[in-house]
């Protein structure tokens, strides 16, 4: 594994994030208000693309609470993956719901059931969190987790997210800002910039840090991106730690590019951060679950297929899984 550049981390720690009581990118980034967003609305007359259901694995249990002497990826459907490998069992932004919402009478639908649950997941002992947005922090699914396992599992947030958790009896937490690192049981943990927002009311926008995080975990290095935009950030993540041998990337939420692109990166500029960040193997997510944009569900993995062709990138290098389908990697050169 490529040793991180600790000299440069360190400077790019130094950098202020917070500004007049919020956060901000490290790019300048447009901010889209109530005007924009009506716009949006006004030019769709308001109406989402149709949501479908996508085929589903049953993922196998067996293999699932076997060790993983590999490494070993489950996805569950849009930013929700199951990590393995040896002794760490680990989820990425773990949501179950029905719903992305605060409620579950309204707001996203899910259109594929997520391919493990609360009750079926095998043991888990990280937990990694991006943002607090409710694609991709969930109240019930945090529950559940917490009442089925405790403080078995570490939970890895965002600055300023851990007071979300406190308050529902979770302190087992590691809170870092960004290019903070922190130690775990089998490795380091990184939190690294996004190009995204936070928010989960009127009043408490960027109040939150968001970001992403590279595990190191034994042998292997893990960058989990969460949801971005495409910004200077990833350069940045590629020159600190070198080499990344399984990145996790979001392709889609992209249309109409006008308002998106600040926040959501689209299948071109996912192939852009699979290169920039010095990725080995890069998996999909962020598609194919919940309709949140313009673009058809099925959209973004035929715009990454083009994108990887068109940037000379193999098609077993950023790879697209379906819904509760395992893939196990090589480590070897």
């Amino acid at each position: 594994m490529t040793p991180v550049d600790r000299t440069r981390l360190a400077a790019l720690a130094a950098r202020p994030a917070f500004h007049k009581g919020r956060y901000r990118n490290p790019d300048r980034t447009p901010r889209h208000g109530f005007g924009a967003f009506l716009r949006w609305q006004r030019e769709t007359g308001g109406r989402f693309p149709p949501g479908r259901a996508f085929p589903l694995t049953t993922p196998d249990p067996v293999l699932l609470n076997s060790p993983a002497e590999a490494p070993r990826l489950t996805w569950i459907g849009h930013a929700s993956f199951l990590f393995q490998y040896r002794d760490i069992s680990l989820l990425t932004d773990p949501v179950f719901a029905r719903r992305a919402s605060p409620v579950q009478w309204a707001g996203p639908k899910r259109f594929t059931p997520p391919g493990l649950t609360a009750d079926t997941v095998p043991p888990v002992n990280q937990v990694l969190i991006s943002h607090n947005h409710y694609d991709h922090l969930d109240h019930d699914t945090v529950r559940a987790l917490h009442r089925r396992f405790g403080s078995a599992i570490t939970w890895f947030v965002p600055e300023g997210v851990g007071a979300w958790f406190r308050r529902r009896g979770i302190r087992n937490l590691v809170e870092r800002g960004w290019w903070q690192s922190a130690p775990h049981q089998a490795g380091e943990a990184f939190f690294v910039p996004a190009q995204h927002f936070s928010g989960r009311g009127a009043r408490d926008g960027n109040r939150t840090l968001w970001g992403g995080w590279v595990m190191d975990i034994h042998d292997l290095r893990l960058y989990f991106a969460g949801d971005t935009g495409y910004g200077s950030c990833f350069a940045e993540i590629g020159e600190v730690f070198g080499e990344i041998d399984l990145a996790l990337i979001p392709i889609g939420a992209y249309a109409p590019r006008w308002f998106m692109s600040p926040v959501h990166v689209d299948p071109d500029d996912a192939v852009q951060i699979h290169r920039d960040v010095r990725a080995r193997t890069s998996v999909a997510m962020h598609w194919g679950t919940f309709v949140l944009t313009d673009e058809p569900m099925d959209e973004p993995p035929r715009r990454l297929a083009e994108a990887r062709a068109a940037a000379g990138v193999a098609d077993d290098a950023f790879r697209v899984l379906g819904h509760g389908e395992t893939l196990t990697l090589s480590l070897t050169p």
